[in-house]
């Protein structure tokens, strides 16, 4: 489940190496040795040193990429057995160059967008700790009563410390996770479909999706593949479990003489905008074309409900800090107030 994986990175950088050596006529194999030697990831490089030293033994490009099981993506192995077939590899890992450099240059904007919510939740958990931590030692010093019960029984270093651990350790929890649903394909397929229900962050995923999807039903049609595999290569590129659920519906329609637009239209994953472009551009033949167009397009979506998930996200965080603001202030009133009250009673 956590076996290693190219990079996306480096697998951006490998293709575009390779693309750009094969297309200025340098041999195949001198092209995977010099494109290993510029990549600075030692994982991969000693993967593709196994693959030329296959590819020397007679076995094909595929074949040796596939001998390291799910190291490569599989559109990126899938599009390069096309290509070898249809002598299109430099194309090909140009393109495919493209695809992982946009996916890297996502996931970077993805983290940075996301950065200043995680930061304001941070400091909110570190300002609950230093409250507990000084609170504790007012107490024990005489120089203030006990108001452990304010901070839900922790007090001094002991109890901060108590208090981070807890709360990190909820997000590392949280962190593995994410990581088992990625990296487990059956969690994605359940986990996936639940997610794009969510408003807001749904319509990010499915936009995401559906860009990667037009994207790779483009090239892969461009590279000669036949529609149902495809299908299956554009779907396995959305790595999205919602999408990946329908591929077989998808190609089994196919193979019984639907239409592409009659098969998407029956996944209810694309838009109706969408399956009526899609219907106009399979009356005139060019379906690849056309969602190679709309690609850009809901990309384009997807970033604007990102920004707004990421805003939405901010304005949470702060909300529940001031709430946790509130909620204290109160505590303190009330613990005081019971205080003057037991005074005046003569408790004290």
């Amino acid at each position: 489940m956590f076996a290693r994986r190219v990079p996306p990175k480096t697998l951006a950088l490998l293709a575009r190496n390779l693309g750009t050596l094969l297309q200025a006529g340098v041999a195949l194999k001198r092209a995977f040795e010099v494109s290993a030697n510029k990549l600075s990831h030692l994982p991969t490089r000693a993967v593709l040193k196994d693959v030329v030293n296959q590819v020397e033994e007679g076995s094909d490009i595929t074949d040796a990429l596939r001998s390291h099981g799910d190291y490569f993506p599989g559109l990126f192995v899938d599009m390069l057995a096309v290509a070898e077939e249809t002598g299109m590899l430099p194309e090909v890992l140009l393109h495919l160059a493209e695809h992982y450099e946009n996916n890297a240059r996502l996931k970077r904007e993805t983290i940075q967008s996301m950065a200043w919510p995680v930061i304001q939740m941070v400091m909110a958990i570190f300002v609950i700790a230093l409250l507990i931590f000084v609170l504790g030692i007012l107490a024990s010093s005489g120089a203030g009563a006990d108001m452990t019960s304010l901070t839900f029984g922790l007090s001094g270093p002991t109890g901060a410390m108590i208090w981070l651990g807890s709360c990190f350790g909820a997000f590392a929890s949280l962190y593995v996770a994410v990581l088992l649903v990625q990296r487990a394909m059956n969690a994605k397929r359940i986990v996936d479909p639940i997610l794009m229900r969510i408003p807001v962050l749904g319509n990010c995923l499915r936009c995401f999706a559906i860009a990667r999807f037009s994207w790779a039903y483009y090239l892969t049609q461009q590279s000669g593949m036949p529609v149902t595999q495809s299908l299956g290569s554009s779907v396995r590129a959305t790595n999205n479990g919602a999408f990946m659920n329908a591929v077989g519906d998808m190609c089994f329609n196919v193979r019984e003489g639907q239409t592409i637009t009659e098969t998407f239209a029956a996944t209810g994953l694309f838009p109706e905008d969408y399956i009526e472009m899609v219907a106009v551009a399979e009356e005139s033949g060019t379906v690849p074309e056309a969602l190679h167009r709309l690609s850009p397009e809901f990309e384009a979506n997807a970033r604007r409900s990102l920004k707004y998930l990421t805003r939405t996200l901010s304005v949470l965080v702060w909300l529940a800090l001031a709430g946790f603001i509130i909620f204290f202030v109160f505590r303190f009133i009330l613990f005081y107030v019971g205080m003057l009250q037991d005074a005046a009673s003569g408790k004290f």
